[in-house]
């Protein structure tokens, strides 16, 4: 590769993580894939993959803290265990460039139309694609102003995205045009400027038009920011409820109580002295107790099913449901071919094998919520399906301390936040060394705490009933916009010849 593309490529991939670390950045975004709609047409799928290499190598760097300290992998293998990951994600921007370089000499077709319509494709393909790991899609490069993703609710996060595409194209053709002493693009200026306006003008007023439905309910995060060393050790068991207990005592105003993700690392359901306190814990405060445990169902063969859940507990100390993961972690929560991947078992131990339970909304103090267990908030999907059973509220159950002081934590809240946007839902999110948050149907952060100190976050937040147009019709502009994608392909078959 040519050394201006080589460096156009590294430029795009580095602007483009920046907002990633320090959302205050976020306008980066808007010029990030510049250099890269400049100087990658020569090698399309090389400069797109370099590129996405930078990218996803500077913002899942954490990854590597999680597989060596965690996983207790050695670094010799766990380095290049991350590096796979960082070209497989990689690919789809090495894919798109190559698809918008084809489609343009075949088809004939503007890269104002192209770069928006087939990237944005490329994310929804990732979205799903092996089980799907969206995590880092450009879109959430703008968190650090939400006024510019409130049209999420009308067609998810694939509105916003198309629009910040097509302002890098827009930029991109304009340099060519300066530097090629060509007209200006100005019916493409034009609309360009108008969607953005209209966009902004959305955000102001959705921003500003978000009622209050129904009763309030106060609602107390606890996060109790247990050692993930010690999590499991049932020689800290004792201390874990203590400091439960303890930290929930100091917020007896709140209806309902929020523990994160496995915060009882015991079978709730099976009765016994622990669960005893923790629905003695309830019937003293009279509150309502949302919380992680794992769970086991029998299957009819005999064998025991192990699962990822949530319980919630009334006043009285009665159970009113369960609420299962249905998206488990590849080699965190289960191992995929684990037959063949034997070196990665390590990578599950301490964790559990567990597998896929039944997601379903719970009654929370006078209101329906969805659960979201850990990183099932970064899949829009999972949080429509809640709203769409009737969810009224959104939580997000989780343990980032597997994160360590990285940019992770940061970066998994500003996805449960668009969740949030996307639904019209509050949202309140539980984590055990943080960032335990209370999120508007704005998408802002009414409160949230620091990390990994144990401490509680306390606010108000009320039930919503209406539905978003996205939460009415989910994923149907990037499905549409497959079909076209393949179609443009289809059609290229018999085009010009390839380049």
């Amino acid at each position: 590769m040519a050394r201006p593309e080589m460096l156009a490529a590294i430029a795009s991939g580095i602007l483009l993580a920046l907002p990633f670390h320090w959302p205050a950045c976020y306008g980066l975004a808007f010029v990030a894939l510049v250099p890269l709609m400049l100087h990658g047409r020569r090698r399309p799928w090389r400069s797109g993959l370099l590129a996405g290499a930078v990218f996803y190598a500077l913002v899942l760097y954490w990854i590597n803290l999680v597989m060596v300290r965690f996983g207790q992998l050695p670094w010799a293998l766990a380095l290049p265990l991350y590096l796979l990951l960082v070209l497989y994600l990689a690919g789809f921007w090495g894919a798109a460039c190559w698809c918008c370089e084809r489609l343009r000499q075949r088809l004939r077709l503007s890269p104002l139309l192209l770069w928006p319509v087939v990237w944005l494709v490329a994310e929804y393909g990732r979205s799903w694609l092996l089980t799907g790991f969206p995590w880092g899609n450009p879109v959430y490069a703008l968190m650090g102003q939400p006024l510019l993703l409130q049209s999420a609710d009308l067609a998810g996060l694939w509105l916003p995205l198309a629009l910040l595409l097509l302002v890098n194209a827009l930029v991109a053709q304009l340099w060519t045009c300066v530097r090629q002493d060509r007209p200006w693009p100005r019916g493409a200026l034009l609309l360009t400027g108008l969607l953005l306006l209209a966009n902004s003008l959305y955000g102001v007023w959705r921003g500003q038009s978000v009622a209050e439905d129904g009763e309030p309910l106060r609602v107390a995060l606890i996060q109790g920011n247990i050692d993930q060393d010690l999590k499991w050790n049932p020689a800290h068991l004792e201390e874990t409820l203590q400091r439960y207990e303890n930290l929930s005592r100091q917020v007896p105003a709140a209806a309902l109580l929020v523990w994160p993700e496995s915060a009882t690392p015991f079978f709730y359901q099976s009765g016994g002295a622990a669960a005893e306190r923790v629905r003695q814990l309830a019937r003293q405060g009279r509150q309502t107790l949302l919380f992680g445990s794992p769970a086991y169902d029998n299957a009819s063969d005999g064998r025991r099913r192990y699962l990822n859940s949530a319980f919630a507990i009334d006043s009285e100390g009665r159970l009113l449901g369960r609420s299962d993961k249905v998206h488990l972690v590849p080699f965190g929560e289960y191992v995929p071919l684990a037959r063949l991947l034997t070196f990665v078992d390590k990578l599950a131990e301490g964790i559990g094998d567990f597998m896929p339970g039944q997601m379903r909304p719970l009654p929370l103090a006078g209101v329906a919520g969805g659960v979201l267990i850990c990183y099932e908030a970064i899949f829009p999907e999972l949080a429509r399906q809640q709203v769409a059973q009737g969810a009224q509220l959104l939580v997000n159950l989780t343990n980032d301390a597997w994160f360590g002081r990285t940019a992770a934590p940061w970066q998994h809240l500003a996805m449960a936040r668009l969740r949030a946007i996307e639904n019209r839902r509050y949202l309140v999110r539980s984590a055990n060394s943080g960032i335990s948050a209370i999120i508007d149907p704005a998408g802002r952060l009414l409160a949230h705490s620091p990390l990994f100190v144990a401490t509680s976050v306390e606010g108000v937040v009320y039930g919503r009933t209406d539905l978003s147009l996205y939460s009415r019709l989910g994923d149907l502009v990037p499905r549409c916009l497959t079909l076209v994608v393949l179609l443009w392909l289809w059609q290229s078959r018999r085009s010009l010849p390839a380049f």
